[in-house]
């Protein structure tokens, strides 16, 4: 239920980040030497990024606090603070965001600096958002009257719809929930598309992109019935992927294969000359939510014209 007042509004908001907080000091507390669950660390510290900074630090920093320095709150004062925090607070997620990718892979000491950073932040935001809600809103609601907080709901609102749509709220909670029940949630946003949408989309790839499944067989390859750098037909499907190559590169091609299936290699890239242009390859393992290896993706793509980019080109340009 959303609230009708500016501060309290913003007290919501409060709420709802330091719910995502608990997750994410439940999942930082395991480290450096327990199991942790980095999908939830990632899930955590996206909604805190997106919701806390993106949308509730915005409505503060470009609404809230220019109008109580119009209504003669100093800005040197705690304003000045609160910007300061923001801006610790912003750097932190942006690092650790930067980092999740790595903790499976990373020794006791990186985990322990990748924990030391989410702490600080824990440490930060909690003291911030007593500031605000004990503090800094208090000072607001002395100034502020009736036409103040129609400005304030109204300008709240625009920052959550202009990036959420008319049912951002909704949005907003569906996002923490998922937050809070980890990784029983792990939902793509596949769903969003029918497959039409989904056989044009990939029809539309600019790269040509071949599946071969768990079991060395060709499953599928996109711009189907069209010009491909490589010819490939309807025939190749069903056939082990051996029996795709050229006979003096299948020990190699069972070599990347083995080390995607035994996790010691998570890519395999090479180029060539062909047909007057540059051609990249490269392989990529793909695994489900749980890493259970399902199969190879193979993603083949001119690069002549990309090489020859320089400078700058802008929008519509």
């Amino acid at each position: 239920m959303q609230n009708n007042t500016w501060d309290k509004l913003l007290v919501d908001d409060h709420e709802m980040i330091e719910r995502a907080m608990d997750v994410l000091k439940k999942e930082l507390m395991k480290m450096p030497d327990k199991p942790h669950d980095s999908f939830v660390i990632r899930r955590a510290v996206d909604f805190l990024l997106e919701f806390g900074d993106r949308i509730h630090n915005r409505k503060e920093e470009t609404v809230l606090f220019p109008l109580m320095v119009k209504h003669g709150i100093p800005e040197d004062g705690p304003i000045r603070v609160m910007l300061m925090e923001h801006e610790s607070e912003r750097n932190l997620l942006s690092k650790m965001m930067t980092d999740i990718s790595g903790l499976e892979k990373a020794t006791v000491e990186e985990k322990e600096m990748f924990k030391q950073k989410g702490v600080e932040y824990l440490e930060i935001r909690a003291s911030h958002i007593w500031k605000e809600n004990d503090v800094l809103f208090n000072m607001g609601r002395q100034v502020f009257q009736e036409k103040e907080n129609q400005y304030l709901m109204e300008e709240f609102d625009r920052i959550s719809t202009s990036a959420y749509g008319e049912s951002a709220h909704q949005k907003f909670t569906q996002m923490l929930e998922e937050v809070e029940k980890g990784s029983k949630v792990r939902q793509s946003l596949i769903h969003n598309l029918s497959m039409e949408q989904i056989d044009a989309i990939m029809e539309t790839m600019p790269v040509e992109i071949t599946f071969v499944d768990a079991d060395d067989t060709v499953a599928y390859f996109n711009r189907l019935d069209k010009d491909k750098i490589f010819v490939r037909t309807r025939s190749v499907i069903g056939r082990k992927v051996e029996m795709c190559h050229p006979g003096k590169s299948v020990d190699k091609v069972r070599l990347i294969v083995k080390g995607f299936k035994d996790g010691t290699r998570d890519k395999a890239e090479f180029w060539i000359d062909f047909m007057g242009d540059k051609i990249f390859i490269r392989y990529f393992p793909v695994r489900n939510e749980e890493g259970e290896y399902l199969g190879v993706l193979e993603v083949t793509q001119r690069i002549g014209e990309i090489q020859k980019i320089k400078g700058v080109k802008r929008l519509l340009d």
